[in-house]
């Protein structure tokens, strides 16, 4: 019989407003690379069926917009949750700006891109790395919002979709537009493949409830790593 002798701690790590916005967001990614998958290979057109065909297309360029302003009024919550949410979630901790956390980022870089270390670096929320490359994600979210309402600015003269009339203009035209558009889809393919990856491997690999956290919001955490970010934590709040 096989065991491990690890003493774990539950941490709540992710509160319920970043669960949420998680879930929708995963949601809305899918909807909109449907859909616009869809948009940008029309069937009607590709496959040349007759023209009552477009009435289905329309509900899809319906859905497309409908979603598409779920998914930029949750970014938007997302943003305002950085500053009121927990440590977990703050904009402190996706970007790197102390020593500690580069040094973080470099041994993650060892461990799970280089394969120089084989022992997982322990962290609570999300590491350095991964931090990082979610909040260059978030900016990857903020250029498909710009450039999707950019162009839906040219057909509807509704006053949010207006705020984002000098996009088109700014980035060089309606074509180059649609081509950042339809890139960013695939980068958002690409990502999820690997993130839905990772998370398995991980969960895998560190028997953390890297998985269930985002559904319960709590991770097992080993003692000795749950002690440690206390004790920062109190000698930050002496600091202070």
């Amino acid at each position: 019989m096989k065991s491990r002798d690890t003493r774990l701690r539950e941490v709540y790590v992710w509160e319920l407003p970043v669960r949420i916005y998680h879930w929708m967001n995963a949601l809305c990614v899918v909807i909109l690379c449907v859909t616009g998958f869809l948009i940008a290979n029309p069937p009607a057109i590709m496959s040349g069926t007759e023209a009552n065909f477009s009435f289905w297309f329309g509900k899809v360029r319906l859905i497309h917009f409908l979603t598409a302003f779920v998914f930029l009024f949750n970014f938007m919550f997302r943003i305002y949750w950085g500053f009121a949410g927990n440590k977990y979630a703050g904009w402190r901790n996706y970007i790197p700006h102390r020593k500690a956390q580069f040094k973080e980022l470099i041994e993650v870089l060892k461990v799970d891109i280089l394969m120089l270390k084989n022992k997982p670096v322990e962290s609570i929320g999300h590491n350095t790395l991964a931090s990082f490359i979610y909040f260059a994600l978030f900016l990857a979210f903020l250029l498909q919002c710009l450039t999707g309402f950019g162009l839906y600015a040219q057909m509807s003269k509704a006053f949010l979709p207006q705020l984002f009339a000098w996009v088109v203009p700014l980035l060089g035209g309606d074509l180059a537009v649609r081509h950042i558009h339809h890139i960013l889809m695939w980068f958002f393919i690409l990502f999820t493949l690997f993130h839905v990856y990772l998370v398995f491997y991980h969960d895998y690999i560190e028997r953390r409830g890297i998985t269930s956290s985002m559904i319960g919001g709590w991770k097992f955490i080993e003692e000795e790593v749950a002690e440690k970010e206390e004790e920062e934590e109190k000698a930050a709040a002496k600091k202070a």
